[in-house]
């Protein structure tokens, strides 16, 4: 059996990485525990630091860092920060070699990804849209769930990759496909955790054990990875961000526009988008989505 932590593997990839936050900066690093070499660009130099140190490459700019790449890996915000890394002289279109692969994991609109495929292909280079879903947790322990757009011929290319990042990979169609199925998967998490916030106060003022009630609806069909993965959230009231507010708030207007497009009623959907808006104006934008607790403690009386 080959030794992954070799960099030099001959079937490996060079990869540049544009992004490095609280999700592309462990997703980047398990890259390269996988044996790949990754080069990578952020606006943060603390972050380059953390993957230099990491066993990376720190590049000064987009084009540096894409410039010798084999695949180029981007994990932003929003669909105008792919936009601004994407286009331009200075974006990645114009400084990739032709041929190379542009995975894009950001959760943005499709049409977004629609018209980057198109831009891309006239530079010869490949594109996929790859959105994730497993928050922080799930990039640092590379069990993410990896939702893809795009061509089979990209996807089997980038397979490997993908396999070091997340335990879910699947090709759901062509380009865009990627982030319609991530903006179902944030509407189902937002309804998900409004329901969970709803049950917690519920359950505290009937003055029941949280925990005990928590540990007992999570084994039935109750259950659910969100409960799982956010019941310390609610129980410690830390909100400390692995997906923040103002994230899913730009997540629930892709979803809710996307659906009047296609004529389909997201009529729970419509109101939590809603109490995901009016918590970010309360100025909890910051804080992680399980803090759609703190609107439902609000509604149900608590002076926070």
């Amino acid at each position: 059996m080959s030794n992954l932590a070799d960099s030099s593997h001959p079937a490996r990839p060079a990869v540049a990485w544009i992004g490095l936050g609280i999700m592309g900066s462990p997703m980047s690093e398990n890259l390269i525990k996988a044996g790949y070499s990754v080069t990578g660009f952020t606006l943060e130099q603390d972050k380059l630091d953390r993957l230099a140190a990491a066993g990376g490459t720190a590049a000064t700019s987009i084009a540096e860092a894409v410039k010798d790449a084999d695949v180029i890996v981007t994990m932003v915000p929003a669909s105008p920060h792919v936009e601004a890394i994407a286009y331009g002289p200075d974006g990645i279109l114009e400084n990739a070699k032709s041929g190379a692969l542009l995975v894009d994991m950001s959760s943005i609109t499709p049409q977004t990804s629609v018209d980057l495929a198109k831009a891309a292909k006239d530079k010869g280079i490949r594109v996929l849209d790859a959105p994730v879903s497993g928050g922080e947790a799930g990039a640092v322990e590379a069990v993410l769930s990896i939702m893809v757009g795009g061509e089979q011929a990209d996807f089997d290319a980038a397979k490997p990759l993908l396999d070091a990042l997340g335990k879910t990979i699947v090709l759901c169609g062509p380009h865009g496909s990627g982030q319609t199925v991530k903006a179902a998967n944030q509407l189902i998490v937002a309804v998900n955790i409004q329901a969970c916030a709803e049950a917690v106060v519920f359950l505290e003022k009937s003055g029941v054990d949280l925990k005990a009630a928590l540990d007992v609806l999570n084994g039935g069909l109750a259950g659910s990875t969100v409960l799982t993965r956010k019941k310390d959230n609610f129980l410690n009231r830390d909100f400390k961000p692995g997906f923040r507010i103002d994230l899913h708030h730009k997540d629930m207007g892709i979803v809710t526009d996307a659906a009047r497009n296609v004529g389909a009623a997201l009529p729970v959907g419509a109101v939590v988008a809603q109490l995901v808006a009016s918590l970010r104006t309360q100025g909890d934008g910051g804080l992680d989505h399980s803090a759609l607790l703190r609107a439902v403690e609000r509604l149900s009386g608590a002076q926070l």
